[in-house]
């Protein structure tokens, strides 16, 4: 639906007007389970969010995907650069992910062998000194990057992955995000077009993931930038985005413990190990595509997003252009036997060693435990982590409650990250708790945030996986959880 025109606003809220009537007497009166922990506004946009994904009644994947990807246009306080960077003449790229997602796998893994493309994304910075509504200037992209370098005042650099399930959403409708982070920074973001599912199966949106960080660091000739740093670089995203980053650090590992010492990339020469970023920081990652993790159920209170399908009641996207696929999957991102692998469920990882600095915001969520077990993992093995709860806080609770005391607080940390990061400061591994409504925050041992031992993990994921295959009665009829 296309949410510019009032009237189509109106049509989509009127039908939840008796909803919201009813949440907010419940609220007022002190009835609802988290009337407690959430402010009105808040459990009204919550609790009519998880009406509106309902998943009883499916919408066809394309016609989900139309409506995520309409661009709201360029104006106000942002600057925009369109790039694109090009498919290098040599496959050495492709042949490093390959033989990464071989070691890896198991036997009985399999997954659709990727094609490299040209990746688009869009470089963002924050516009000073303009009104809300000030329209994008004519100008040429490449002047527009000189624009926005201009009011650029730090090294920070963000590699930005938008969420949506990695089927959904795009640069366009994350601009409110990349230009605040941009503005708190001080710096700029480059913010990924990566392919979506199901058109484009696991590894596609990997290794457009890898050509943008290579054409970072090694600019094709055509490129706007000049070389960055990898101490400058910071990968960030949410939710699906965030699981994007986290199987992007664990490429770059796998590749650095490869036998290989050099490849080629358009007219470079680079010799391996390659440089990891100066930190990685996601939020809500989502990390388990398999949905195994006990908050699935104990946090969907405070949390929008639907519930894992069982067996009993398995919804069915309608046909459409997209799906199902051809040969079929269980799942829109990957075939159902490879949804373990820790470059398509980055909580299967077993070693975070050499890592850089991670940073996790998360609410007390769905999505909770599987950021906690990584986290935890990661420290264990000596990554430098930081992780931040937010109590009774939903998915992307800063992007969906944007202005809220909890939403700026947030922001502002995960740019004080970036920037700490970039400027090389002494980050402390440390967990925090934040406190609803009062925002106190009270410090957690992070090696033990999740009590499910490495053990746990492997038997709940791959149960789920198991479960999911018989359910459907094959592959290719189980739905997608997410």
């Amino acid at each position: 639906m296309d949410l510019s025109s009032p009237t189509a606003i109106a049509r989509l809220i009127l039908p939840k007007v008796p909803l919201m009537l009813n949440i907010a007497l419940w609220h007022s009166l002190g009835i609802s389970q988290t009337s407690t922990k959430w402010d009105l506004k808040t459990e009204l946009i919550i609790k009519t969010l998880r009406s509106m994904l309902d998943s009883s009644h499916p919408t066809p994947i394309s016609k989900q995907q139309k409506a995520s990807l309409h661009d709201p246009g360029i104006k106000g306080k942002i600057w925009i650069s369109k790039t694109a960077f090009s498919v290098p003449e040599q496959d050495d790229v492709l042949k490093i992910l390959n033989q990464a997602v071989e070691d890896l796998k198991g036997p009985s893994e399999k997954y659709t062998p990727p094609h490299m493309a040209a990746v688009e994304a869009e470089w963002t910075g924050y516009r000073a000194n303009v009104d809300n509504h000030r329209p994008r200037l004519d100008l040429s992209e490449r002047q527009h990057y000189s624009k926005l370098m201009s009011e650029v005042r730090s090294d920070v650099t963000l590699l930005y992955f938008h969420g949506g399930a990695l089927f959904m959403m795009d640069p366009c409708t994350h601009r409110a995000t990349t230009s605040h982070l941009a503005h708190l920074t001080n710096g700029r973001v480059l913010s990924v077009r990566y392919r979506l599912a199901p058109q484009n199966p696991f590894p596609a949106a990997l290794i457009d993931a890898l050509i943008v960080y290579l054409s970072l660091l090694y600019p094709p000739p055509e490129s706007f930038h000049t070389p960055v740093p990898a101490s400058h670089i910071v990968l960030a995203g949410d939710s699906a985005g965030g699981n994007i980053c986290l199987s992007l650090i664990q490429l770059l590992l796998q590749i650095n413990r490869s036998s290989t010492r050099s490849i080629f990339f358009h007219n470079h020469t680079i010799t391996l190990p390659l440089p990891l970023p100066a930190a990685c920081s996601t939020m809500a990652a989502w990390l388990d595509l398999t949905r195994s993790m006990p908050s699935i159920t104990t946090n969907a209170h405070y949390d929008y997003l639907p519930p894992p399908m069982s067996r009993e009641k398995v919804s069915r996207f309608p046909h459409c252009e997209a799906w199902p696929t051809e040969p079929p999957r269980g799942d829109l991102y990957s075939d159902t036997s490879i949804l373990c692998h820790p470059l398509v469920s980055p909580l299967a990882a077993k070693d975070w060693t050499g890592c850089c600095p991670l940073w996790f915001s998360y609410g007390e969520e769905m999505l909770a435990d599987e950021v906690q077990v990584v986290a935890s993992k990661a420290a264990k093995q000596g990554v430098t982590v930081v992780s931040e709860q937010w109590e009774a806080m939903p998915h992307c609770f800063a992007l969906i409650l944007l202005g809220s005391s909890m939403s700026k607080k947030a922001y502002q940390n995960w740019a004080t990250f970036c920037q700490d990061a970039v400027k090389g400061e002494d980050i402390r591994t440390r967990g925090l708790w934040i406190e609803a409504k009062t925002g106190m925050e009270k410090e957690v041992e992070i090696r033990t945030l999740c009590s499910i031992s490495g053990g746990e993990v492997s038997e709940r994921m791959e149960g789920a996986k198991a479960a999911r295959r018989s359910g459907s009665g094959g592959e290719g009829k189980l739905l997608p959880k997410m």
